[in-house]
């Protein structure tokens, strides 16, 4: 099989997060998609952005600001007062089944649909970063990471994230990727 000189298609979804002070960041993802194929080179099709901002003691959103820099229809930025909804979401368990029920299908626009499922996991990753840039509490304490709990595999409850705290890593900034378990366990007396 052999590969066309150009690409068909090309989608990059860049997310980009601030600290704004006062507890809040804010985050902005913006969905580009381009035909590189098409005259002039790179015809960019749909260029939509989301920016959102997240109060991060509850990690709930606080405002949110939809809008449409290139789109194939004139009516599609009609959609974007929509995703006004996002206020008062909290980005934590429960948020991919709201989006789905507020903007999914017709009753959304598909690509600002993939953006709200982008910024989920991207304000959690930047509410990490705020916490360790701020110099946030390390804690050895499981409750201090629960909002992380049943992300993934690593942060199962009985998984290796846990276990590495309790072995006695301190989550925050450091070496990546953290060294496995077996770095943070003493050796046994036998």
């Amino acid at each position: 099989m052999t590969r066309a000189e150009l690409p068909l298609h090309r989608r990059t979804i860049t997310v980009t997060a601030h600290d704004e002070g006062g507890g809040e960041i804010s985050v902005e993802a913006e969905l580009r998609d381009e035909r590189p194929w098409e005259e002039p080179p790179g015809g960019v099709v749909h260029r939509m952005v989301l920016a959102v901002r997240v109060r991060l003691a509850d990690m709930v959103i606080v405002a949110a600001e939809a809008g449409m820099k290139d789109f194939p229809h004139a009516e599609c930025p009609l959609i974007a007062p929509v995703f006004d909804g996002l206020v008062g979401l909290g980005v934590a368990a429960g948020y991919n089944r709201a989006i789905q029920e507020r903007f999914r299908g017709v009753s959304g626009c598909t690509h600002l649909y993939e953006l709200t499922r982008a910024l989920g996991p991207a304000v959690v990753q930047s509410a990490i970063s705020a916490r360790n840039r701020a110099g946030g509490p390390s804690s050895h304490d499981p409750r201090s990471t629960a909002w992380v709990l049943n992300s993934c595999h690593i942060w199962a409850p009985d998984g290796v994230g846990l276990r590495k705290i309790d072995a006695g890593w301190t989550p925050g900034p450091g070496r990546r990727p953290v060294p496995g378990l077996s770095h943070f366990q003493r050796p046994t007396d036998s």
